[in-house]
């Protein structure tokens, strides 16, 4: 992780329990009770660039949606805060109307936005919307739910 502000990925870790190589956020750029912009660069370091399109690598779409999963999780952990769910993390239960518009490359910064839409019958409805030098990457539609535990065990 090179050049990455180390309080700011502390930030980051501390709202989630993501770690390398499967942490996709860098830093909170700005967050409130309804979005958040996070920050990743991707420095050409990472491993599957090495089989993803040898030769003309790009970040895969999964990956893109996993950054803004991510900074959904951050996001969520601030309204459970307020909720006081201490000892339940979020799990992605839908995601739909994935839209991919431009392509990201080693070397690319992106900007990760994800709003709250709503809540309804324990389930966190979001919209998330990557982006790189103002230009959408990618959009969707998200919905979270509740881990009883952090082991996973069952859903609420």
């Amino acid at each position: 992780m090179t050049n990455i502000d180390t309080d700011k990925l502390k930030e980051v870790q501390a709202a989630i329990p993501h770690r390398e190589p499967f942490l996709f956020v860098d830093e909170i750029v700005e967050c409130d009770d309804k979005h958040i912009i996070c920050k990743k660069k991707f420095t050409g370091e990472e491993d599957f660039f090495r089989g993803h399109y040898p030769g003309a690598p790009l970040v895969p779409g999964v990956l893109q949606c996993e950054a803004a999963l991510q900074a959904g999780a951050i996001l969520l952990t601030r309204i459970f805060d307020e909720e006081k769910m201490t000892g339940r993390m979020p799990v992605v239960a839908k995601i739909g109307e994935v839209r991919f518009k431009q392509m990201i490359r080693p070397g690319d910064v992106i900007f990760i936005e994800v709003k709250f839409r709503e809540k309804m019958t324990g389930v966190y409805f979001l919209r998330a919307k990557v982006t790189k030098n103002d230009k959408t990457c990618v959009q969707f539609d998200f919905a979270c739910a509740l881990t009883d535990s952090i082991d996973g065990s069952g859903v609420k």
